[in-house]
């Protein structure tokens, strides 16, 4: 199995080179060069089989021969041994044909642990067997970098610097990336919005003498290992509801479009998906191209959603580079116009998206009435994200075909958001009761690309 960059310039890469690179070196992202597939068969036999077993089996044959079998068994039975839930991604009923996933039952409570778990198990045994170090930098709206830091913390093969905007992620997200007390973990509170935290991200992986220096690493979802552990909860959610003998449709809140993604190499690997639902808040760059065609950028505007606050999703450039039929030029001609602001997608690549995602928004009142609701009809109590994903997702469904819209995190995560739609202030789990009374840990800084570079230097070097 050999990846290759969706701007076609950077050379092939194993699974492990390119989980250990990140970003490619011609700025794109790294892509299987084909898709495996799973046959009706081979779909069919994961019914019954625990959430670890489906992973090996579905993530395997992307993994080359970099990891045996047995390493690779081992390391997916380490990364979800820590969940609070024995089916890892539980499936709940809403209504009749529209179910939840569960996917916050991990360390940090949201959807990024599924990923981050395994990727921080996978690089430690790569490290360590190469005799080698790196330095991971990581952009975060919110949830990626508590799930990172959770990850990584304490490991010896490994530093890790967050970025973060500063004052736009919630109390609990930001307490879980600065409270952690150990040396090789840094949270960066940066001044801007995320969309600066991911542009300055990539210029480092694009300044190569910084990059080169300190063996530069990223664990965002520009990593494909990262899209890859993810592919795995669409499989066993769909199995779980009569795949491959009955299609399934999946609404999934993103902003930076790896979440969805995933799905859509579900699909293609076999998975019988109909349709796969983009749901956006206020900030719905998502919605409005794949409506007009149009992926101009605008302001980011502050949302009690604030892991989807964003304008440039990355991921989208994988989508892109199938719907331009694997033009890596063409996609690298994208980049630069939306340098520049943005970029019009051609009318076959357009109709190549629509055939796979359908779109909606949600705005700020209706995010709030649809906590409510859920609520008072449901007795469930969703996290502002999964209640912009259930208001699209219940307007999207179709009569025959089952909808699950995924819960990307837990509800006590965003609190006061909840509380104010729901009157209730959901608790934190036992294990993290104690998350206000610990000290926190955290430098603030620029969005001066030349100053976090010497920071990060500075800091690897005690």
């Amino acid at each position: 199995m050999r990846y290759i960059s969706t701007r076609g310039q950077a050379p092939s890469l194993t699974f492990e080179e390119a989980m250990l690179s990140g970003l490619a070196r011609d700025g794109g992202l790294y892509v299987p060069e084909t898709i495996p597939q799973m046959s009706a068969g081979d779909i069919r036999a994961l019914h019954g089989l625990s959430y670890e077993e489906t992973a090996f089996r579905v993530m395997r044959p992307f993994v080359g021969d970099g990891f045996t079998d047995e390493v690779f068994a081992d390391l997916i039975a380490k990364a979800y041994a820590g969940f609070g839930h024995g089916a890892r991604a539980p499936l709940v009923q809403l209504a009749p044909g529209h179910f939840l996933l569960e996917l916050f039952h991990g360390p940090t409570l949201a959807f990024k642990d599924f990923a981050m778990q395994l990727i921080g198990q996978l690089f430690q045994e790569a490290l360590e067997r190469r005799g080698e170090r790196v330095t991971i930098v990581g952009a975060t709206s919110g949830d990626t970098g508590s799930a990172a830091i959770e990850a990584f913390k304490g490991l010896e093969n490994v530093d890790v610097f967050i970025l973060f905007p500063h004052g736009r992620v919630s109390e609990v997200q930001r307490r879980q990336m600065t409270t952690p007390a150990e040396a090789n973990v840094h949270a960066l509170a940066l001044d801007g919005h995320f969309d600066d935290c991911q542009g300055r991200l990539k210029d480092m992986f694009n300044h190569f003498e910084f990059r080169d220096s300190v063996r530069l690493a990223g664990v965002n979802s520009i990593n494909w290992a990262r899209v890859l552990a993810q592919v795995v909860y669409y499989f066993s959610a769909a199995v779980s509801l009569g795949a491959p003998d009955r299609k399934v449709s999946f609404t999934v809140p993103t902003g930076n479009f790896g979440d969805i993604f995933a799905g859509y190499i579900a699909k293609k690997m076999g998975l019988p998906i109909d349709r796969l639902v983009v749901a956006t808040n206020q900030n719905d760059i998502l919605h409005r191209c794949l409506s007009s065609g149009d992926y101009k950028t605008s302001e980011v505007h502050p949302s009690i959603s604030p892991s989807m606050d964003i304008q440039v999703s990355s991921n989208f450039e994988r989508a892109l580079f199938d719907a331009y039929g694997r033009d890596g030029a063409a996609v690298a001609q994208l980049m630069d116009e939306l340098k520049a602001g943005g970029f019009k997608v051609s009318q076959g690549a357009l109709e190549a998206l629509r055939e796979h995602f359908d779109s909606g928004r949600v705005s700020e009142e209706a995010t709030l009435d649809t906590i409510r609701t859920a609520h008072s009809t449901m007795g469930e109590l969703l996290c502002p994200h999964s209640a912009v994903g259930v208001r699209v997702g219940e307007a999207q469904r179709q009569a025959d075909t089952p909808m699950i819209t995924l819960a990307t995190a837990h509800p006590a995560k965003f609190p006061d958001a909840v509380e104010k739609a729901s009157g209730i202030r959901p608790p934190l789990p036992n294990r993290m009761a104690d998350l206000y009374e610990r000290p926190e840990r955290v430098t603030r800084v620029q969005n001066d690309l030349a100053a976090l570079e010497t920071l990060i230097q500075e800091r690897i070097a005690k």
